[in-house]
């Protein structure tokens, strides 16, 4: 697969409910490289057939803790000799927070809206975009750092946009009593938008070649999406996968914040098997930015294989 990278003239100048609710994350609008001071990219695009595709750095943060996050069922060994073995420590992580947006029939689509501290402005600006620009915004879930950003104080900030979700996902979080934390923003952030949402199934389209594939487990109505142009293939796979070593390496171990860690498993393991399967990249939302790239199967488990100059044209 041949797909070309295109970057902008801005980019020259430069987690579940746990990931966005323990930590205060830091905004990627604040981050610099080095000692030189150059602002870290906040966009990165390629074409996908006729589609544009940018993903969008809303933020990152370090957490620690990270066995019990992403180690349930594995032993204290196993886990640090994986760790060890892909050269990261096993007591923290880096996560990041990563919509993407996909220009394609004249219409720009976001899929997630970020934290909801101003990342999402900040990417879409260095992509020469504004929110004004979205056309539909596309929920994959709705844990709040996916959610974050679809307001700006009390003002929708995609002004212009139309929303898509998956049913099961918008009923099991709006029939939340209060006091519920993720039900609370929901019905904050997405109930006042219903108006303008429409509801997708697996299988379903939600603009030609932007499809939704079943990925549930995470959530009760988590999403995945593939999108097709000119032969090309690429799957979001949204938080299928939240570490690009751990839930890679063993998709079994048990992720604290899966809702139906049974059926994440399932999940990760038969797209994962696919994407690896058909050599189809993707673009995870936690993954290391610009949060795209490849999956090789390795022993009853995957690698992640970021993008380098694979992109390129």
């Amino acid at each position: 697969m041949t797909m070309d990278l295109t970057r902008r003239a801005a980019l020259t100048g430069g987690a579940a409910l746990p990931l966005a609710a323990m930590a205060g994350p830091t905004l990627a609008a604040s981050h610099s490289a080095g000692e030189g001071g150059a602002a870290l990219p906040h966009a990165r695009s390629f074409m996908l057939g006729d589609m544009t595709v940018t993903t969008l750095l809303d933020g990152t943060v370090t957490r620690d803790g990270v066995k019990d996050i992403f180690g349930g069922g594995a032993t204290q060994e196993a886990f640090e000799e994986v760790s060890q073995q892909n050269f990261i420590p096993a007591d923290m992580a880096q996560f990041f927070f990563t919509p993407t947006l996909v220009e394609t029939g004249g219409q720009h689509v976001l899929f997630d809206t970020g934290l909801g501290q101003g990342g999402i402005q900040k990417a879409l600006a260095e992509a020469g975009k504004s929110p004004e620009d979205i056309d539909i915004v596309v929920l994959t879930h709705m844990h709040p750092d996916h959610i974050g950003g679809m307001t700006t104080g009390d003002a929708a900030t995609f002004p212009n946009a139309s929303y898509v979700t998956a049913s099961a996902e918008y009923d099991f979080w709006s029939g939340m009593e209060a006091g519920n934390r993720v039900g609370d923003m929901v019905a904050q952030k997405v109930t006042p938008m219903a108006e303008k949402m429409s509801f997708i199934e697996d299988g379903g389209e939600v603009a030609p070649g932007l499809t939704a594939v079943a990925a549930f487990g995470h959530t009760p109505g988590h999403m995945a999406y593939r999108l097709e142009s000119g032969g090309q293939q690429l799957i979001l796979t949204a938080d299928l996968a939240n570490h690009y070593v751990w839930t890679f390496a063993h998709p079994e171990w048990e992720v604290s914040f899966d809702m139906d860690k049974a059926a994440a498993t399932e999940s990760r393991r038969r797209i994962l098997g696919m994407l690896a399967a058909d050599r189809i990249p993707m673009i995870g939302y936690h993954m290391p930015f610009p949060a795209a790239g490849y999956v090789e199967a390795r022993g009853d488990g995957f690698r992640f294989v970021p993008v380098s100059y694979q992109m390129m044209g």
